[in-house]
């Protein structure tokens, strides 16, 4: 095991980038950036707790579902989940975020960086409401970066490559809990089929 611990040792490592590049940062959205957004049904917000712990979360809807305010700010909306709510009491205590925006068919991602205040205003989430109800709150991201990301990390994965794509994985929430104590092992099959029946009735 070699660690590094030196930004010089990595730097030697990994290289330097060439000067142009950074000059793809941008400080606001540009049409690019709008229009990647306008496209975009899914993004992964990382946020990090009081502790300093990171964590990510993905947020999806029809493509569009994130809006754009003015050139410095996008509006996120919350819909129903499992309510554990990381992302949103992180934000509470850090307001720092990261989001990475994905389009199907496009190996380029879309960075952006800011910071993030939740927002409970009735007529705001009535405007952002999709399949009969309004969002449950928004978080509105103020931009203090927006790149592109290259497409080599997705061209790597083949991710757009459906024939290259391995058997669905079908993931027990019920296992997962039972292996904590948190479920009878009889009650496995009751509890993964509610939840599936939500991913039907309740999105």
């Amino acid at each position: 095991m070699a660690p590094i611990n030196s930004i010089h040792r990595l730097r030697e490592l990994i290289g330097e980038p060439n000067e142009l590049v950074r000059l793809k940062i941008h400080r606001d959205l540009n049409a690019a950036a709008r229009d990647f957004i306008a496209r975009s049904p899914m993004l992964f917000l990382a946020t990090c707790n009081k502790n300093s712990q990171a964590q990510v979360s993905p947020k999806g809807d029809a493509a569009g579902f994130v809006r754009i305010e003015n050139d410095h700010t996008i509006v996120i909306p919350e819909r129903k989940g499992n309510k554990l709510a990381f992302s949103l009491e992180n934000i509470l205590s850090n307001p720092k975020v990261g989001l990475v925006f994905l389009v199907p068919g496009t190996c380029e991602t879309l960075r952006i960086e800011g910071r993030a205040k939740l927002d409970d205003d009735a007529a705001v989430c009535r405007k952002f409401s999709a399949r009969g109800s309004p969002a449950l709150l928004v978080t509105r991201v103020e931009i203090d970066a927006a790149y592109f990301h290259c497409a080599k990390a997705l061209l790597r994965a083949e991710l757009w490559k459906p024939g290259t794509w391995p058997e669905t994985i079908n993931i027990s929430f019920g296992k997962e809990i039972a292996q904590r104590g948190g479920l009878e092992k009889q009650r496995i099959d009751e509890f993964d089929a509610a939840v599936h029946s939500r991913y039907e009735t309740d999105l």
